[in-house]
């Protein structure tokens, strides 16, 4: 296998990573498209529009460490897009730092991410490596959202939520489901403060009469970014599908797993949320549509005297997902992040800089309010 390859997707052949894979194409950087199955990963492939002029390889590999590691071995950045993450977040990662590559992925779990900023990012940022879970829609633009709003004033509270319109994926709805397993946290004078468990939001979105249900949805994120912001102090952040049905079933189903599922032992209660989330998703959905897949992030903030919003207005949130990817790891093989070790996409490469390329290729476009 050639060395020459900078990137590493792996996971390409899921519906996520075949969008990271396409937009690679875009900006002409070679790649490999990684995963379990080699045939599957070649019929995928094929499907890529434009494929036939992109600088690509194809690696089947074996799920350990060790495997993993020799694949990455000589590549720069590693595009993990194989979820749920509090699973198979860990030994990729754990190959990426032998390796020695920057690690981005798309999950958005809460514990992963804690995970990830406590246990790996002072180990990358001694190697001046980026660790950047959660490089991706769900995240990553209201987080570059709360950030252009911090600097319209003194800003010390901030609110998100992130809904999207559209049919989640499987390793979507794998997540889903993962997260209601975990502790959920938000951010009060800078210490994490947990969520009730299983308890629904009404939410008032831009551009909608009727409000909109909202889940912590395993606390995101945000609360773990800002952290140890020296101007931020409290962070909530909330989402969910603008389908207000799907959200309920959502709801439903953490009520049901907080009465029956969560006294089992915890092996049992992953397999019964596995068993939950095969039961609703096992398809691939059809590709986006921009008139039909819109997505919104609203950031609220505010301090003793000053308030402000940033309304993100887009659209096809998995397509949102593969240029965020493939913008940072183009961004990667020129120039180092502007932060190593544990960081958001936002930190890393600027949020101005993330906003206008969604904005470029027509997929979102973000408005401040003060």
């Amino acid at each position: 296998m050639s060395k020459k390859k900078p990137v590493v997707i792996y996971g390409a052949s899921g519906f996520s990573g075949r969008l990271v894979a396409e937009f690679l194409r875009e900006y002409n950087v070679p790649f490999i498209a990684a995963g379990r199955n080699r045939a599957k990963l070649e019929e995928v492939m094929s499907r890529v529009p434009g494929i036939e002029t992109a600088d690509y390889e194809i690696a089947a590999v074996g799920e350990s460490v060790d495997d993993l590691a020799k694949l990455f071995a000589g590549a720069k950045v590693v595009c993990n897009t194989v979820g749920p993450f509090i699973y198979n977040g860990p030994r990729v990662i754990e190959a990426s730092l032998q390796a020695d590559c920057h690690y981005m992925d798309i999950g958005g779990e809460q514990a992963w991410i804690r995970e990830v900023d406590e246990k790996w990012g002072e180990k990358f940022a001694a190697r001046r490596l980026l660790a950047a879970p959660a490089t991706a829609f769900m995240s990553a633009v209201s987080d570059a959202a709360a950030r252009l709003l911090l600097e319209t004033g003194a800003i010390d509270t901030l609110e998100t939520v992130t809904m999207f319109k559209g049919i989640p994926t499987f390793g979507s709805t794998q997540t889903i489901f993962a997260v209601i397993q975990t502790d959920a946290y938000y951010l009060e004078q800078n210490r994490y403060k947990p969520w009730p468990r299983a308890t629904r939001y009404d939410v008032a979105i831009p551009g909608y009469i009727q409000n909109q249900l909202a889940l912590a949805w395993g606390g995101f994120p945000h609360p773990v970014w800002f952290k140890n912001h020296p101007q931020v102090a409290n962070v909530r952040s909330f989402g969910g599908l603008l389908d207000r049905q799907i959200m309920e079933n959502i709801a439903a189903t953490e009520k049901m797993f907080e009465e029956q599922i969560r006294p089992l032992p915890k092996a049992e209660q992953e397999k019964k949320l596995a068993d939950m989330a095969n039961s609703v998703q096992g398809a691939t959905p059809p590709r986006e549509n921009t008139h039909e897949q819109r997505t919104i992030d609203v950031v609220a903030g505010r301090g003793t005297m000053d308030y402000g919003q940033c309304v993100v207005f887009g659209t096809c949130a998995y397509r949102q997902t593969g240029l965020i990817q493939a913008f940072a790891a183009h961004h990667l093989l020129y120039a180092p992040p502007r932060k190593a070790g544990f960081a958001s996409a936002a930190e890393a490469f600027g949020a101005r800089e993330l906003l206008r390329v969604l904005e470029s290729h027509g997929l979102a476009k973000a408005k401040l309010y003060s």
